[in-house]
């Protein structure tokens, strides 16, 4: 095996507008995840849309510094790109271009040789909405047999069909490791509280639902066990809290790779410290996994 985590997902630009000016970060939820997993000495690879363009050699660029290995999907509309502007509490509100919108993802004989010797495939900001890109990537991850952890992680300016998304997502959601959702997804997806949603994936049989409640912390229900964990108290003020729940995503899957916990002590020491990385991501701006230390 490889030792290569495999995230799916989407690579772009972050064109970030506020008060203080426009700047650009290269992010995605999927290459902040590859990128987060890297920081925390975990081998990854990214399966992203990325294009031949000038944002495509930012993105390059930005996972050769943190020995993310790439396997670019062809982009027929170049790179993807988020413009958001910032809340005073630093929330952001994107505007996505074409190329997010029409972002697909292509499993060559490289890409499903990386699967298969993957420890784990994690799947962030996918369309499932597209029955045809779920089709393969259910396809690809069952035909390896490699354990799965999705954030759905839904954006309502690429939702394009809710309920054929809702459908895409449980269909790959179903015994699938690890499914970290948040009270947005609950709302946007399924219109009802965050609480019911974990009831519904544990009901199709999810191993360990990671639910995010903002403000109101965090909690993973698994095999009969619930943890909970508050927001941690770490010195200086949020400054940006685009990258939070990605940080509690990588943080987590880097240490249930392995095996997923048996005992609520064990859970608690994951769920702290994916908390504790979340909360030092988030004093900085961007979405750059940042730890404590």
């Amino acid at each position: 095996m490889s030792g290569r985590i495999v995230v799916i997902g989407d690579a772009l630009i972050d064109e970030i507008r506020d008060d203080a000016g426009v700047r650009e970060f290269v992010g995605g939820a999927g290459l902040n995840v590859a990128v987060g997993l890297s920081r925390l000495g975990v081998p990854a690879s990214l399966i992203a849309m990325v294009g031949d363009d000038a944002a495509g050699e930012q993105i390059r660029a930005y996972l050769a510094e943190y020995d993310v290995e790439l396997l670019a999907s062809p982009a027929a509309h170049g790179s993807s790109r988020a413009v958001s502007t910032r809340s005073a509490e630093g929330e952001p509100q994107y505007v996505f271009n074409d190329a997010a919108q029409n972002r697909r993802v292509a499993y060559g004989a490289a890409e499903r040789a990386a699967i298969a010797a993957a420890p784990m495939v994690v799947v962030s900001c996918f369309p499932f909405d597209d029955r045809e890109q779920t089709d393969a990537l259910v396809d690809a991850v069952a035909s390896a047999g490699t354990p799965l952890a999705i954030d759905p992680n839904p954006r309502s300016g690429m939702l394009h069909d809710r309920d054929e998304f809702v459908r895409g997502f449980e269909r790959a959601a179903a015994g699938a490791l690890l499914v970290k959702v948040g009270e947005d997804d609950a709302q946007l997806l399924y219109g009802t509280s965050l609480d019911d949603l974990r009831d519904r994936l544990t009901g199709l049989g999810v191993d360990a639902v990671l639910a995010t409640y903002g403000a109101g912390g965090a909690a993973i229900v698994a095999g009969g066990v619930t943890v909970s964990r508050g927001i941690s108290n770490l010195p200086g003020r949020i400054v940006d809290t685009m990258g939070g729940g990605d940080a509690v995503l990588a943080t987590t899957a880097a240490l249930v790779r392995e095996r997923l916990p048996e005992v609520a002590a064990d859970w608690d020491a994951v769920l702290s410290r994916a908390m504790d990385v979340a909360a030092a991501t988030c004093r900085s701006e961007g979405a750059l996994l940042r730890t404590p230390e």
